[in-house]
C-alpha cells in the first residue's frame, strides 16, 4: 500500500471525503495569500467503475503494487467470469458477461479503481499541477500570477495528456460536466481577463460555484453559498423533526437532531475555521433552533444556558475542536501524509519553560482572510494556545475528552 499516490484515497475511510477539501482549501488560501490565482478544475469520469479493463488492472497490480503469485490470480479469479442480467417485475433477460470493471457496492472496488488511476498522478506531477483523487472525482488545481498568460501553457498541455490516458486506457472524460473555477481575492478577480478552456473541443468558462465532495465551493472562498445550502438543508430536516417532536421521546428527539443536523453543521467544517461571525452566525442559529425543538425553548428565552444543559459546543468552537483533533492525527501518524507535512515542530534557538514542549512553527502570512485560514497556519496558532497536558494526551479518545472539557470552558466562560 505504501506504492499508494498520497493524494489518492480509497472511500473505505470514512474521513477521506472531507480531508482532501481541507488540503485544497489550505493550497488555495496560500496561493492567495502570496499575491497569486489559483485555476480549479473538477474533471468527470463517465460510468468510470464500470470501464475498468481487468487486463489493465492486473498489470497496474502487478507492476505498481508488486502482486505476484497467488495474490494476483486471486485478483484475477476475482475479476473474471462476472454475469450480469436484469429483472423487471417476473421477467428475466439472459445473463450476459461482464468484461469490464469492479464489481460496484464492494468495498474492494474504489480501492481497485484508485489504484487503476495511479499512472494519472505521474502525469499530473509532470506538469506541475497539484491534484486530488478520491475514487472517480479527480480535481486539479494550480497557482500562478495574474500577469501570467491565460489559460497557462502547463495546464492546457496537462489536460491533454490527460485525455490521451483515458483513451488509452478505457476511461471516457465528461468534458460537458468538467467544471472550472478561479480562485482568489476579489482584488486579484479583477486583474484576470476571459478564461476559457477546451477539453475534448467543448468549450469550458469558469462557474461561479463549483460542487467537490459535498463542498460549495466560491471564487474567493468565502463559503456563502456552501453555509447557505447548509442552512437549507438542515432547516428542511429540523422542521420535520419539529412537527413529529409531539410524539417523539427526548431521547429519540435528539438522536434524530444529530443524525440530521449536527451531522450537516459537522460536515468538512475545518474548512470554515477564520471565517466572520458574522458568516458563521447563519449556521449557530440552526443548532440554536434546533436545542429549541428539543428542549420546548421559546424564541424569547436565552439560549445560551440551553446548549450548556445540552453540553453542546457551539459552532465556532466546534470547528476548533476539528482542526485540533487533526492535528493531533498529523503529529501521531493517524492522518494523511500530506496534512502531517503541512506542520513542523518548534525548535527554539535556547531553551525554554516545559510549556513550549511539543509546540508547532507558525508561519508567517500576510492576509487574516486568506493565510491565516489555511490549515498550515490555524492548527499551530490553536494548538500552541492549549495545555501541555493537553497535547500531550496519550490516545486519541483521551485527547478528545481533555480537548472537548477545556473548550466547553472556554466557550462558554467558566
Amino acid at each position: 500500500m505504501s506504492s499508494l499516490n498520497p493524494f489518492s484515497l480509497a472511500s473505505e475511510f470514512t474521513i477521506a471525503p472531507k480531508l482532501p477539501s481541507l488540503k485544497s482549501l489550505t493550497t488555495n488560501l496560500t496561493a492567495a495569500d502570496n499575491g497569486l490565482i489559483s485555476i480549479l478544475i473538477l474533471l468527470d469520469l463517465s460510468a468510470a467503475f464500470d470501464t475498468v479493463s481487468h487486463s489493465i488492472l492486473l498489470t497496474c497490480l502487478a507492476e505498481l503494487i508488486g502482486l505476484s503469485g497467488s495474490a494476483l490470480s486471486w485478483f484475477q479469479s476475482y475479476l473474471a467470469n462476472r454475469q450480469q442480467y436484469v429483472t423487471l417485475d417476473d421477467a428475466t433477460s439472459i445473463t450476459a458477461p461482464v468484461n469490464h470493471g469492479v464489481p460496484q457496492g464492494s468495498v474492494l472496488s474504489p480501492l481497485l479503481f484508485t489504484i487503476y488511476m495511479l499512472p494519472l498522478g505521474q502525469i499530473i506531477r509532470h506538469h506541475g499541477l497539484s491534484f486530488h483523487c478520491y475514487a472517480d472525482d479527480t480535481q486539479l488545481y494550480f497557482s500562478t500570477k495574474p500577469s501570467t498568460q491565460f489559460p497557462p501553457a502547463p495546464l492546457i498541455n496537462c489536460l491533454q495528456d490527460l485525455k490521451i490516458w483515458m483513451t488509452s486506457n478505457l476511461l471516457k472524460l465528461n468534458s460537458n460536466k468538467t467544471e472550472l473555477m478561479v480562485v482568489a481575492p476579489k482584488s486579484l478577480l479583477r486583474k484576470v481577463g476571459d478564461l476559457l478552456l477546451e477539453v475534448d473541443g467543448c468549450p469550458i468558462t469558469p462557474s461561479p460555484v463549483v460542487h467537490n465532495l459535498g463542498v460549495i465551493l466560491d471564487p474567493t472562498l468565502s463559503f456563502q453559498p456552501h453555509i447557505k445550502n447548509t442552512t437549507k438543508s438542515a432547516f428542511f430536516h429540523l422542521r420535520n423533526i419539529a412537527r413529529l417532536r409531539p410524539s417523539l421521546s427526548d431521547s429519540v428527539t435528539e438522536t434524530l437532531i444529530h443524525c440530521f443536523i449536527s451531522t450537516r453543521l459537522d460536515y468538512c467544517n475545518s474548512i470554515l475555521t477564520g471565517l466572520p461571525s458574522k458568516t458563521l452566525d447563519r449556521l449557530q442559529y440552526v443548532q440554536n433552533s434546533a436545542a429549541r425543538v428539543l428542549t420546548g425553548t421559546k424564541p424569547w428565552q436565552h439560549i445560551t444556558a440551553i446548549l450548556m444543559q445540552l453540553h453542546w459546543l457551539p459552532v465556532n468552537t466546534r470547528i476548533k475542536f476539528k482542526i485540533l483533533l487533526l492535528t493531533y492525527k498529523s503529529l501521531h501518524a493517524l492522518a494523511p501524509r500530506y496534512l502531517s507535512d503541512l506542520l513542523h515542530p518548534y525548535t527554539p534557538l535556547r531553551s525554554l519553560r516545559s510549556s513550549a514542549k511539543d509546540q508547532l512553527e507558525t508561519p508567517r502570512t500576510r492576509l487574516k482572510t486568506f493565510g491565516d485560514r489555511a490549515f498550515c497556519a490555524s492548527a499551530p496558532t490553536l494548538w500552541n494556545l492549549l495545555a501541555l497536558h493537553i497535547r500531550c494526551a496519550t490516545s486519541v479518545e483521551s485527547f478528545k475528552k481533555l480537548l472537548k472539557a477545556h473548550l466547553f470552558l472556554e466557550a462558554y466562560g467558566l
